[in-house]
């Protein structure tokens, strides 16, 4: 049974940074896909960013495209968001998922496995 298990999150100010961190157990992960998906207050969880566990690729959301960074370390069975000059409207819980897939997958519906969330407050 997959297990994920989110942190890093915080309180920071407009234009800074943050790290997100996933670890991940329960199971090997190759030929997984690994996502962050953020849900604001009265809004629907949406895509961030996803990164295929055994080559590394990686596709993000237009609205973080050149802000944020997905990465995984395999040997820490850990997967990372780095999220650099951070807005007002990046506030969200952000959750970390995994799904067993040939390649990239963006759809919150087909992600089975999910972290607990983690609370990113950006203020001005």
């Amino acid at each position: 049974q997959v297990q994920l298990v989110d942190s890093g999150g915080g309180l920071m100010q407009a234009g800074g940074s943050l790290r997100l961190s996933c670890v991940a157990s329960g199971r090997t992960f190759s030929g997984y896909a690994m996502a962050w998906f953020r849900q604001a207050p009265g809004k629907l969880r949406e895509f961030v960013a996803a990164i295929t566990w055994s080559m590394g690729g990686t596709f993000y959301a237009d609205s973080v495209k050149g802000r944020f960074t997905i990465s995984r370390d395999k040997a820490k069975n850990t997967v990372y968001l780095q999220m650099n000059s951070l807005r007002l409207e990046d506030t969200a819980v952000y959750y970390c998922a995994a799904q067993q897939a040939a390649g990239i997958i963006n759809m919150k519906e087909q992600y089975k496995s999910w972290g607990q969330g983690t609370q990113v407050t950006v203020s001005s």
